[in-house]
């Protein structure tokens, strides 16, 4: 008896998914073999199948070769997430609960390396912790004995949408949280064929929490700010920024909650500008302001970034230090070359901005855009702006964004730190 569709792969179409990448795409089937109630064991295409979405199937090379066992959804282009490339689906299926314990339990534990308690961080990253679409953020507030913790989830697949009650059973065993926010309300479900929803799960909690991150106090909206409302990835950064900022004019661009410019603050900058197109958004950094009593070096402005760098370059202003943290300029790969010349016009533009021997932080976070093409963008950008540029540092995110090998689109922030001749 086969309680599991298998579904085989065209030839060579499993080199990759061999080597950890964790999804299948709908055009690398070759062929189904499932259980039909009437006919009983069938192989047939992938059109003439009828595995309904949702269903637990394992899947094969060509020749036959175990490659992996995860969730089937024929809405989407990625038909296939992979939830294990080495458990058998009925090793998955035996005990549900116990298997997300486990995942859940190792996401907890392997942020405990590097993080304490007290700390806001991203606790599990979709892929990259075995988890295929599942993002969870945890924000604490206070510290000790006095500290709250919430967690904001998304449910971004249908890979995990169907474990819904088991993860969060696992999210509350593992964290305790004083509040549970969904927020499944991504665009990307409905490619899914999921419904957008956001929610509170058990005890309803705040909508905005003040954190305190690198030892600034940050407010941060997780009902409605941007994704899970605040942009943890940066986190270690913010704070290295602060080597370079001591005595010097700085320009923190695409500012969002203000994070980075508080940090150049904190490390002795003179006077920090944070610009940002979104009034809400600046609303926001002047509450940030505020609250860490930062008002006389450092203001908020609201502004399109690249009419600012514009009229700044017309108008002869000067900075030592400018910061381009902006939104990802691509979300798909088709649009790269567009997304290249919006890189490199703000990059041209921010090393004109800079005096000699300034510093330039220049980010991407888009997975589309690769570290290659990242840093060919620099040069190029560079060489039009008649400047010399020397990498002083190569980064990405924190560690609490793990990177799975053989899954490239986990490496999605590429973090420079320049100084620009």
């Amino acid at each position: 008896m086969m309680n599991y569709a298998r579904i085989f792969l065209n030839p060579k179409e499993d080199r990759e998914i061999s080597q950890g990448f964790p999804w299948v795409y709908d055009n690398e089937i070759s062929s189904v073999k499932y259980e039909d109630s009437k006919a009983g064991i069938k192989t047939v295409s992938l059109e003439e199948s009828n595995i309904p979405d949702g269903s637990v199937v394992e899947v094969y090379t060509k020749a036959g070769g175990f490659l992996g066992t995860g969730i089937f959804n024929r809405k989407s282009k990625i038909i296939i997430r992979l939830l294990s490339h080495y458990l058998h689906a009925d090793e998955i299926m035996s005990d549900v609960q116990k298997y997300w314990d486990k995942i859940i339990g190792n996401s907890v534990n392997v942020r405990r390396l590097d993080f304490t308690d007290d700390e806001s961080i991203r606790l599990v990253f979709g892929e990259a912790d075995f988890a295929p679409g599942l993002i969870v953020d945890r924000y604490v507030e206070g510290e000790g004995d006095d500290r709250k913790t919430y967690l904001v989830v998304q449910f971004l697949a249908m890979a995990v949408e169907v474990f819904k009650k088991e993860i969060l059973n696992a999210l509350e065993k593992w964290c305790n949280p004083e509040g549970m926010y969904e927020r499944s309300d991504d665009l990307v479900r409905e490619k899914e064929g999921l419904p957008l929803i956001t929610v509170w799960h058990g005890k309803q909690g705040k909508n905005i929490i003040r954190i305190k991150e690198n030892g600034i106090f940050l407010d941060v909206d997780i009902v409605s700010g941007q994704k899970t409302g605040y942009f943890l990835d940066q986190k270690r950064n913010r704070y290295e920024l602060r080597k370079y900022v001591h005595s010097k004019r700085v320009l923190d661009t695409f500012t969002h909650t203000g994070a980075f410019g508080l940090n150049a603050v904190k490390g002795g900058a003179k006077e920090v500008i944070s610009v940002d197109i979104s009034q809400e958004a600046v609303d926001m950094v002047n509450n940030n302001i505020n609250i860490n009593h930062a008002e006389n070096v450092m203001k908020a402005v609201c502004a399109d970034v690249f009419d600012l760098l514009k009229d700044y370059e017309n108008s002869g202003e000067k900075f030592d230090v400018i910061v381009l943290d902006p939104p990802a300029f691509t979300k798909s790969a088709k649009m790269i070359q567009k997304a290249y010349g919006g890189y490199k016009e703000i990059n041209l533009r921010a090393m004109r901005l800079l005096n000699e021997g300034g510093i330039l932080v220049t980010c991407s976070c888009s997975h589309y855009f690769d570290s290659d093409t990242f840093y060919d963008m620099i040069m190029h950008a560079a060489r039009d702006s008649h400047k010399s540029v020397q990498v002083l540092q190569k980064r990405g995110a924190s560690s609490d964004h793990p990177l799975l090998m053989g899954y490239p689109k986990s490496e999605y922030l590429k973090c420079a730190i320049c100084r620009v001749l």
